[in-house]
């Protein structure tokens, strides 16, 4: 090798490495790696603040949207910016919210097949009675916020109507999932107040979305005339989906009947289905995730079917795509708009409105149709959760510019609050019940 070879050589190794470090820094900023980056960190901030939030005695997802919030400009936006933006560049979240969708739809299918409609009928008169009281009431309330928040908060192309009508059905929402999850963990599941709670909560639920849909349809439709045709879709989707899809699985459910087994052909029609329903609630205009919700509901009642389809579709939705939900809503979420003393009276109002309505509502409802006081405040506190449900709806009407940053975020720590007051509260009624029955029986005994 000559000398201008060899002064040359750390020239051209300079050269190299510089082609190398401006590939290398070209393909972290891909759009592929870069979400599956965000993946990475979503999954182990998630489970971190899901498992940190459990030993606290708290439902796994009050640590998951902690996560997302602090994932997002809140916190690590606040505090690193340069690495918030390196993560999350506003430029990528599409990728990340059509992923995170994606594990909506799949977990509001799960939902959708854990709603029994047999435990609502054998409890339906004070199921009913309590589930709908836990919708008027807050929804009222809803309302009645909405006048003193509407001119301040609310966006400025979106009516007063559409605005107070989804803050009535936001203050409405009940965690189904959620509360199923709290009554498992303290194992009342089996008990009159599991059974009771658990068939509010569904019923709360079915009702609930039946309305979003019918607002959704409202707001997207822009008059009144083309709204009653978007609900003659709904309507007729419905039944399609009763007289085709229902008998089109029942013959499904025969097979596995036979076999006791799901073929990949089986899956193949499960997951057809599910996706012709969420692309027709879509396009009809009232948001994908009914379609998902509906396509749960129709599949056969027998446990050990459903069981077996809920075991393939919850890993990959619970722990890999719906996590990507709670960080795109921490990203949405902007604690630091609320930064004066009017804006923190608001969320006291909006948090005054939710538990007074819900809590309130259904403890006095379950009273009324014969409960004991103690059955009673527990299914209020039961109803009091929000959770996941209500950040879904929260996240529709934000999409549909219903709801402003600042709004949005001061919902969502409503979601995070009600949720939180869950098993204090429980714990509270117990311990003064069994105080009171202490007292009694000493009483009795002297």
């Amino acid at each position: 090798m000559g000398v201008n070879d060899r002064i040359s050589s750390p020239a051209k190794v300079k050269d190299n490495l510089q082609v190398f470090t401006d590939s290398f820094n070209s393909n972290l900023r891909l759009p592929l790696p870069r979400l599956l980056l965000q993946v990475i960190v979503i999954v182990l901030f998630t489970r971190f603040f899901g498992v940190l939030f459990g030993k606290i005695g708290q439902p796994a997802v009050i640590g998951e949207t902690i996560a997302g919030i602090v994932l997002g400009p809140s916190v690590l936006g606040l505090f690193f910016p340069s690495l918030s933006q390196f993560i999350f560049p506003a430029a990528s979240l599409g990728n990340l919210q059509f992923l995170s969708q994606i594990g909506l739809i799949l977990f509001m299918f799960v939902i959708g097949m854990e709603v029994d409609i047999s435990m609502i009928r054998k409890q339906a008169t004070d199921a009913v009675v309590i589930s709908h009281a836990s919708i008027i009431i807050p929804y009222t309330l809803g309302i009645g916020v909405s006048f003193f928040l509407y001119r301040e908060f609310a966006p400025e192309h979106i009516s007063f109507l559409s605005f107070a009508l989804f803050m009535g059905i936001a203050m409405s929402i009940t965690a189904f999932p959620v509360l199923a999850r709290i009554i498992r963990e303290r194992n009342i599941t089996k008990t009159k107040l599991g059974v009771m709670a658990l068939t509010c909560a569904a019923s709360d639920d079915v009702t609930a979305w039946c309305i979003l849909a019918a607002l959704i349809a409202i707001v997207k439709a822009g008059s009144s005339m083309s709204a009653l045709f978007t609900i003659g879709l709904v309507a007729l989707y419905i039944v399609v989906m009763l007289v085709v899809g229902r008998p089109l699985i029942q013959k499904l459910y025969h097979k596995y009947e036979k076999s006791k087994t799901i073929s990949k052909a089986m899956m193949a029609i499960v997951f057809i289905l599910l996706l012709v329903s969420a692309y027709a609630t879509e396009t009809i205009g009232i948001h994908a995730l009914f379609g998902a919700f509906m396509a749960g509901m129709i599949m056969p009642h027998d446990f050990s079917f459903r069981q077996v389809i809920i075991d393939k579709i919850e890993d990959v939705s619970i722990v890999l795509l719906l996590p990507l939900f709670f960080v795109f809503t921490g990203l949405r979420t902007q604690i630091g708009l609320l930064n004066n003393g009017s804006m923190w009276a608001a969320f006291g109002w909006i948090l005054l409105a939710a538990v007074l309505g819900k809590f309130g509502g259904s403890t006095l409802a379950a009273k009324i149709v014969g409960q004991s006081w103690k059955e009673s405040l527990s299914i209020g506190a039961l109803m009091n959760t929000r959770g996941l449900m209500e950040l879904i709806v929260l996240n529709i009407g934000y999409d549909l510019g219903i709801l402003s940053p600042q709004i949005f975020s001061m919902m969502v720590l409503m979601a995070l609050v009600t949720t939180f007051m869950t098993n204090p509260a429980l714990n509270l009624i117990n311990s003064i019940s069994e105080k009171r029955i202490t007292r009694v029986v000493k009483v009795k005994v002297q």
